[in-house]
């Protein structure tokens, strides 16, 4: 099992991965969950694929096994932000814009985490070792970055998984049903004992 953070400057030392990632989000999100994305030539994608955001994947050569998307609070790209910002400003039909207690955050050492994902297929004797090192990437990713904490609107189940690493993450609005999955946004920090 291999852990790869995908930049617009690193595509090309890593062949096929970044579109292997885009196919699995496909089959994630739009098969599987039957989300209504942005999709061609089989990859699902969006406003927040851009050059300001990185893509942890945790994969066995080219086959993608999970996958994440960090963008940063700071990010523009036309009128958009960043998702969790952009769907509290009305900006994303798909989610409720009540999803914080408080307005979206904007600051350099806030990240946004979403598109997290398990593909399907990944075998159930491996399957939790693939979630605690796409958590335990994500994380590492970040920090590298210059992130702290991140924000996210994750499933919610992800706190009992961060918990395993140390991983403290704070519920930071309501629970949602997006895409008939329990969804919430959670402060992910990163100032815990993980290492």
């Amino acid at each position: 099992m291999q852990m790869t953070t995908l930049s617009f400057t690193n595509f090309h030392q890593h062949g096929v991965l970044f579109s292997n990632m885009l196919k699995a989000r496909h089959r994630t999100f739009i098969e599987g969950m039957n989300w209504e994305l942005p999709t061609a030539d089989g990859m699902e994608f969006d406003q927040y694929d851009t050059a300001q955001s990185r893509w942890v994947c945790v994969h066995d050569g080219d086959r993608v096994l999970a996958g994440v998307r960090l963008t940063p609070t700071t990010a523009r790209c036309g009128v958009y932000s960043y998702m969790v910002r952009d769907a509290q400003r009305g900006l994303l039909d798909a989610i409720p814009a009540n999803l914080l207690d408080d307005p979206a955050p904007i600051a350099d050492h806030i990240w946004d985490a979403n598109r997290l994902f398990v593909a399907e297929g990944v075998e159930t004797e491996i399957r939790h070792a693939v979630q605690l090192s796409l958590m335990g990437h994500m994380v590492r990713s970040a920090r590298e970055l210059g992130a702290s904490t991140l924000i996210g609107l994750l499933p919610i189940a992800i706190p009992r998984l961060g918990r395993r690493l140390g991983i403290d993450m704070e519920p930071a609005g309501p629970v949602m049903k997006i895409g008939g999955v329990a969804h919430r946004c959670f402060f992910v920090s990163m100032a815990s004992k993980m290492h």
